[in-house]
């Protein structure tokens, strides 16, 4: 006996059928797979106005310092910020005082006492000085910072534009001639300039050495109150008299 074929309609609603219950007919050839989107640089974000200047007077100096410039060990003492030692350096808030620190060595092999790179940044000015190099450095975690380190005998050719590690060696102090200084500058909203003291941008890390030796912070650091309370007088940038605060502190 022969079997009724089936309707093609049977076959239409039966492969209706596959497919709604999430069957799927056999692919006559593989797919080709799909390459994995290249990854996107995230674009930096724009820099603000904390990238180039900072305000002292409401956020204090930050520990920009990463690592002590001359080698502790060798230093006898110290200037205090604000103080009458060498010449005027002072900046566009303040006028007639010294605002840096000069670090005096002990003995008399002041030509070999090492100096490095207080930070990581680059080189953003060099000066040839009547004793030595003059080195301005720009911090990159600070760059609203820069750090200027004086009569330098440079071990290598360095030159603006150069990257420096913090605590790589540049070279030694000039020698017997002058003492070793160093200041910290910034930029204040507004654009001005204002010089801020090394051993407030010290980490406590790098203050407890001083500490040990008997020169904490206050020690190191005329307030501009207490230098405002006790003037120099100054012709050009020379001092004229004396300072009755005391200069330098001695390291133990």
């Amino acid at each position: 006996m022969t079997r009724p074929r089936p309707h093609p309609l049977a076959h239409a609603v039966a492969a209706a059928l596959l497919l709604s219950c999430g069957g799927a007919a056999p692919s006559t050839a593989p797919s080709t797979p799909t390459a994995p989107a290249a990854p996107t640089t995230p674009t930096p974000p724009a820099p603000t106005r904390i990238d180039t200047s900072w305000d002292v007077s409401m956020l204090g100096v930050p520990p920009v310092i990463q690592a002590h410039y001359i080698d502790l060990a060798r230093i006898a003492a110290i200037s205090r910020f604000r103080s009458g030692i060498g010449h005027d350096y002072s900046d566009d808030v303040e006028r007639c005082r010294s605002m840096k620190h000069y670090f005096r060595p002990a003995g008399t092999d002041w030509a070999s006492v090492r100096i490095v790179s207080p930070v990581t940044g680059r080189v953003t000015r060099i000066i040839e000085e009547w004793a030595g190099t003059q080195i301005q450095i720009r911090p990159s975690a600070w760059p609203a910072f820069g750090v200027v380190l004086f009569h330098v005998a440079t071990a290598r050719p360095i030159a603006v534009g150069d990257s420096l590690t913090a605590g790589e060696p540049i070279g030694t102090h000039v020698g017997t001639q002058t003492t070793s200084d160093v200041a910290v500058w910034v930029t204040l909203p507004g654009q001005k300039r204002a010089l801020v003291s090394y051993v407030d941008a010290l980490p406590d890390s790098l203050r407890a050495p001083l500490v040990a030796r008997g020169a904490p912070r206050d020690s190191l650091v005329l307030t501009r109150a207490q230098r405002d309370a006790a003037p120099l007088a100054c012709d050009g940038e020379t001092f004229v008299g004396q300072d009755p605060l005391p200069g330098w502190v001695a390291l133990r």
